[in-house]
C-alpha cells in the first residue's frame, strides 16, 4: 500500500494530541500515549503537555509526580531521565530488562553490585545523594562503589533504576532525592516477562510513532542496535506490517493501516519545546519531516534538542522564550518562507504560551 508522508505525519500528529488536544484530566494518558516524556529537562515536560493539553495548570505535572504519585520520575529509554506512567512501571522496567551487562549502557561492572546496594538502602527511605552513600557504607558496600555514586554520571543510579529499585522523590530545596519505587508506589508493580514486556512496548511505540524503521525504534527511542531492533519488530509477526512512503519501507500496527490511508492532510501549527517526544523520536533523516540542511538547527551538539516549529508536522523553524518581569518574549526563526496562513496560528500558540506561563507576549516572527 502507497502511503504519503503527508498523510503520515497528519496521523502521527493525531496520535500526538497534536491535532486535537486533550484535557487536563488525560495527562497520564497522554503521557502514557507519548511512551514517557524526555526529562532531562524538567520544565520540557510541562511545556511537552502545555502542547498537548488545554487548559493544563502550571502544577499539573508537579502535583502527578509528587502528590498522586500517578507519574513517576527515572532513567530508562537511552539511559536518559524520563516520567513514565505509575501504574504500568512494571512493564518498562521488564522492557528495560533486555539490555545487557557489558553492553551500553551497562559497561561498567560495578554498577550491578552497586545497584544491589542502592536497592537495600532505598526501601522504605528517600535520601539524597550524600544520605544514600551513608546508607550503603553501613549496607557493606566498597568505597571505590560509593564513590562512584556520588560522580555527576552514576551509572550505579541509572542501573538502579533500570532494575526497578530507584526512582525520584520530591527534591530538598536545589538537591535530588531518591527513594525505592515499590516505597513511593506503596506496592511492587506486576512485572511481566522481559521479552513479553518488551514485545508490548514495541507494539505501542509503533501505535504513537509509526511509520517508523529500525533506526528510529532501536538507537532513536529505545537505545539498542538496529539489529536488535529489527528483531523485535519481527517479533511481533502479524500484528506488524511494513508500508511504502515515497521510496521507503516503514513498519507500523496492521491494525493502524487503514485508518492511515484514510487519513486527510491538515493544516496545524505547533511551538513544540526543547526535547520534545515528537522531535527526539523522529524519523530525522526523511525530508517529508526535516530538510536536511537545517538538521543541525534542530539536533545540536552535545546531544541538546531546539524547540521547533512545527507546521502540518514538519520542523520548519526554531523558538524560544524568555520571561522577565510580566513580559513574556517569544521569538520564532522560520528556516525558510512561510504561507501566510502560519502567521495567524503562530501567533496563537504564542498567546497559549502566556496564558500557560504567566505574562504579556511580545512575539517576534523573523523574516
Amino acid at each position: 500500500m502507497e502511503i504519503s508522508w503527508t498523510q503520515a505525519l497528519a496521523w502521527r500528529m493525531r496520535r500526538h494530541y497534536l491535532i486535537d488536544r486533550a484535557s487536563p484530566k488525560d495527562l497520564v494518558k497522554v503521557v502514557d500515549r507519548l511512551r514517557g516524556l524526555h526529562a532531562q529537562v524538567m520544565s520540557s515536560v510541562d511545556l511537552a503537555l502545555w502542547a498537548r493539553i488545554d487548559g493544563l495548570g502550571r502544577d499539573a505535572v508537579a502535583d502527578a509526580l509528587w502528590r498522586r504519585r500517578t507519574l513517576v520520575k527515572m532513567w530508562a529509554m537511552r539511559a536518559t531521565l524520563h516520567v513514565l506512567p505509575a501504574a504500568d512501571l512494571g512493564t518498562w522496567v521488564a522492557g528495560l530488562g533486555i539490555w545487557k551487562p557489558g553492553v551500553w549502557p551497562l559497561k561498567n561492572p560495578e554498577a550491578i553490585p552497586a545497584a544491589g546496594y542502592i536497592g537495600k538502602a532505598l526501601r522504605g527511605k528517600i535520601l539524597t545523594r550524600a544520605e544514600l552513600a551513608a546508607a550503603m557504607s553501613r549496607l557493606g558496600a566498597p568505597a571505590r562503589m560509593v564513590e562512584g555514586m556520588l560522580g555527576s554520571w552514576s551509572s550505579a543510579l541509572r542501573q538502579a533504576s533500570f532494575a526497578g529499585w530507584l526512582c525520584f522523590a520530591p527534591s530538598d530545596g536545589p538537591e535530588a532525592r531518591f527513594t525505592h519505587p515499590a516505597t513511593w508506589l506503596r506496592k511492587a508493580p506486576p512485572r511481566p516477562d522481559n521479552d513479553e514486556a518488551f514485545n508490548v512496548l514495541t507494539a505501542r511505540y509503533l501505535g504513537t510513532y509509526g511509520p517508523a524503521n529500525a533506526l528510529d525504534l532501536g538507537p532513536r527511542w529505545w537505545g539498542i542496535n538496529q539489529g536488535a531492533a529489527k528483531q523485535r519488530l519481527a517479533a511481533l509477526g502479524d500484528a506488524a506490517t511494513q508500508v511504502n512512503i515515497e521510496g521507503g519501507r516503514f513498519w507500523m500496527l496492521a491494525s493502524d493501516v487503514r485508518e492511515l490511508a484514510a487519513t486527510r492532510p491538515v493544516e496545524v501549527v505547533r511551538l513544540l519545546p526543547a526535547f520534545d517526544q515528537w522531535v527526539v523520536c523522529a524519523s530525522r533523516r526523511v525530508p517529508a519531516m526535516l530538510d536536511a540542511k537545517y538538521r543541525q538547527r534542530i539536533y545540536r551538539l552535545q546531544g541538546w534538542v531546539s524547540p521547533a516549529l512545527l507546521v502540518n508536522g514538519r520542523m520548519v523553524g526554531v523558538w524560544k522564550h524568555e520571561q522577565k518581569g510580566r513580559t513574556l518574549s517569544v521569538a520564532v526563526e522560520p528556516f525558510d518562507r512561510l504561507p501566510r496562513w502560519t502567521r495567524a496560528h503562530i501567533g496563537a500558540e504564542a498567546e497559549r504560551l502566556a496564558a500557560f506561563l504567566g505574562g504579556d507576549l511580545k512575539l517576534t516572527i523573523a523574516r
